[in-house]
């Protein structure tokens, strides 16, 4: 069952710890009006939005967003089996959910990141080889890709676990990575030619003024070591943003 571990590992601070600081900062939430709408995002996500009406006759509206998930049923049960795993032999205090909200809040904080293309701040949060070529392919980006890599946390409208592997290297060490899938909106004014396949919205802000936003897609895989007398700290060792950042 044991897999050989191809890729060099870099460790970085704990998911856990990392969230505690991105909660800590002030993060400004945007409201926005809706109109009415709904799509099919790609791997069978539904997201609709609706716009409602509050008591008392006024005339604004809030945004109420519900999600359907349909997952791929061989996937859910061998996720399931290598949760159950990781309970028993790596860490029994590991919870998806936990881990799922965790791995939000280091996705939008990250993208952040690379949209500023501050790549010196990603040390300690991705592996350093991968920063190196993030900063290769992030400098032949033009400004408008490289400002839909940002995901603000009310942009997130639907985050799932995908793959999940456990790993031994030649030397006995142990490995947990996890595949995180993001879907997110974005008002960067991208061309419509060079994103065939993203789905695009009209977003009333009042009367008569309407805004455009796309639905983008990102994957970003979190590896930890457990090998006994390692630091219990995940590293980012993957990121792609699909038709942005491959």
């Amino acid at each position: 069952m044991s897999l050989i571990l191809l890729r060099g590992y870099h460790r970085l601070s704990s998911l856990n710890g990392f969230c505690r600081f991105v909660k800590n900062e002030s993060v400004s939430l945007k409201r926005w009006k809706k109109t009415p709408f709904s799509c099919l995002s790609p791997g069978g996500v539904g997201v609709s939005f609706r716009a409602y009406s509050p008591d008392r006759g006024e005339q604004k509206h809030n945004q109420k967003v519900v999600v359907v998930g349909i997952p791929n049923p061989f996937i859910w049960i061998r996720t399931r089996i290598y949760y159950f795993l990781i309970r028993a032999y790596f860490d029994s205090d590991f919870n998806i959910n936990e881990f799922t909200q965790g791995a939000k809040q280091a996705f939008c904080h990250v993208s952040k990141l690379l949209s500023q293309c501050r790549f010196d701040a990603l040390d300690g949060l991705v592996a350093k080889d991968l920063i190196g070529k993030l900063e290769e392919k992030c400098s032949l980006l033009p400004l408008m890709y490289k400002t839909a890599l940002s995901a603000e946390p009310d942009e997130v409208m639907y985050t799932t676990p995908g793959d999940v592997g456990i790993y031994y290297d030649d030397n006995g060490r142990r490995f947990v990575s996890i595949l995180m899938r993001f879907w997110y909106l974005t008002s960067a004014q991208l061309p419509d030619d060079t994103l065939e396949g993203t789905r695009i919205f009209q977003v009333a802000l009042g009367e008569a003024e309407t805004q455009t936003k796309r639905l983008l897609t990102a994957n970003y895989e979190f590896q930890r070591e457990f090998t006994k007398g390692v630091a219990p700290d995940w590293t980012i060792t993957r990121i792609e943003h699909s038709k942005l950042l491959d």
